[in-house]
């Protein structure tokens, strides 16, 4: 039996994909209004009306965690349930257990809404949340694990698709960096104190911190790249064994990469010029796997004048590739020397979050939604072009507003008089950063219009549709 006919026959377990698929949509919109909010109490501190849980300090690990794990966590459940099963040929291992994964992940959502606001936290970047929350999150990844891995272990075709290996290292990577990272004595209900002091403390949480970022919202979003532009536009990879490469040096690379987050610290130095080092050569398989993601577009190209969809994926792969240049530079120690605590560091998070991380899940809900829901398309494929183009121009005023403002920043804390004194009060560099402080609420304001768009027109596409099964098969390579 022939790919196609394999698919046809199978029943997918597809009521977890589409429970993900929408979640993602209703918690974009949360974490990216409380992004707005806190980007404009950075410009209006008044805006907290003098409440402690509106606070700056509370509502930002509120946002970030908000986009990380609600909106792109609830996307790569979603996306790699799809892509196992279709590229296994198999229902999704154990399906009572992936609903779970579900219900049990929204849980943890609900509960750092609730928490973070509160003052509950660690006090770790990306890790706030506290030690009760911390242990559910590991028994829904176990969960998750399982799931995938188990659908990989009974699938009907010998070959593991290129997109499985990338979710599966993400799975894996996750699971290590969550459980040794969060490692804390608890003195409390709510309350505990890291497992690890001092510069090891600050060292094992840029390990987490750094390969959040690496196999979190990079390994895991190539693997959201690798099945979903082949599928979108038709075409094979363009270079199988490039992806194969691709994924064996971005694995090994990323590990060593965080120390580059503690240049000029208590880190020994040696340390510090190891995270500097694999940063530099992470460009390598970092840009590999975008230029193979771009030319799988050869001989279709013409396909992204008509197709804001495929549109929103290879811009996606622009900023992924400006990003991933970026952060090897930054990494520099001279460059980093410049742009260490100013907003430039802002910038590059945010070209690589608002631009590569959501344009790849907005395109890609863009393509799952409406197959979910036994539709063709979405209800408007005008407003998934208004979608694109406003959230665009919201991210070039975003990391642009980010970059001129840190450059101008690192200028003026190191600027010195003839005598030695500073030239610049920091005061004075917190008001001449105000105008960009504007510029980025209004960039963020677009890109929050936007996601506004894409939740109407996923409302419109499922309340006109209904909730079937629709096997696909995997991609092919060249």
């Amino acid at each position: 039996m022939d790919d196609n006919k394999q698919a046809a026959a199978v029943a997918y377990t597809d009521t977890v994909v589409r429970q993900f698929s929408l979640m993602a949509v209703v918690w974009g919109v949360v974490g990216m209004a409380v992004g707005v909010f806190i980007a404009a109490q950075l410009a209006w501190p008044e805006l907290n009306f003098g409440i402690p849980w509106l606070s700056y300090g509370r509502l930002r690990p509120l946002h970030t965690n908000a986009v990380i794990f609600a909106f792109g966590g609830c996307a790569l459940f979603a996306s790699s349930y799809w892509c196992v099963q279709r590229t296994s040929h198999v229902p999704l291992f154990l399906p009572k257990l992936a609903s779970f994964t579900f219900w049990a992940w929204q849980v943890v959502i609900v509960a750092a809404a609730i928490s973070l606001p509160l003052g509950y936290t660690q006090g770790k970047e990306y890790a706030e949340l506290e030690w009760p929350i911390d242990i559910v999150i590991a028994a829904v990844w176990i969960s998750y694990a399982i799931v995938f891995f188990g659908t990989i272990g009974k699938r009907k075709v010998r070959h593991i698709y290129v997109a499985n290996w990338f979710y599966g290292s993400f799975i894996i990577a996750i699971a290590v960096l969550h459980l040794v990272n969060s490692a804390a004595i608890p003195a409390g209900w709510m309350k505990s104190y890291s497992a690890y002091a001092g510069v090891q403390d600050a060292m094992v949480q840029w390990w987490y911190g750094h390969n959040a970022v690496g196999f979190y919202l990079t390994a895991a979003f190539l693997g959201m790249m690798y099945y979903f532009i082949p599928k979108q536009a038709e075409r094979p990879v363009y270079s199988y064994r490039l992806s194969i490469v691709h994924f064996w040096a971005l694995i090994f690379t990323y590990m060593w990469a965080g120390p580059h987050h503690l240049h000029f610290t208590a880190l020994p130095d040696w340390t510090q010029s190891v995270g500097m080092l694999f940063s530099l050569i992470l460009l390598a398989p970092s840009w590999g796997g975008m230029i193979n993601g771009m030319m799988t577009l050869s001989g279709a190209w013409h396909k992204l004048r008509d197709d804001p969809v495929l549109r929103f994926m290879i811009v996606a792969l622009s900023f992924y590739g400006m990003a991933t240049f970026e952060g090897p530079l930054m990494s520099i120690k001279t460059v980093n020397a410049l742009s260490h605590y100013t907003d430039w560091t802002v910038g590059h998070v945010h070209a690589g979050a608002l631009g590569w991380v959501g344009l790849i899940t907005m395109g890609t809900l863009y393509y799952l939604i409406p197959r979910l829901f036994g539709q063709k398309k979405m209800y408007s494929v005008p407003a998934i072009e208004l979608h694109f183009w406003i959230s665009t121009v919201g991210i070039v005023l975003y990391i642009a507003a980010m970059w001129i403002a840190g450059v101008m920043q690192g200028l003026m804390w190191r600027a010195v008089n003839t005598d030695g004194t500073l030239t610049y009060t920091f005061v004075e560099s917190v008001k001449a950063t105000y105008p960009f402080y504007v510029i980025r609420v209004t960039g963020g304001l677009l890109y929050l219009a936007g996601m506004l768009v894409m939740a109407w027109n996923t409302w419109m596409t499922v309340a006109g549709g209904r909730a079937v099964r629709v096997p696909v098969p995997m991609p092919q390579a060249a």
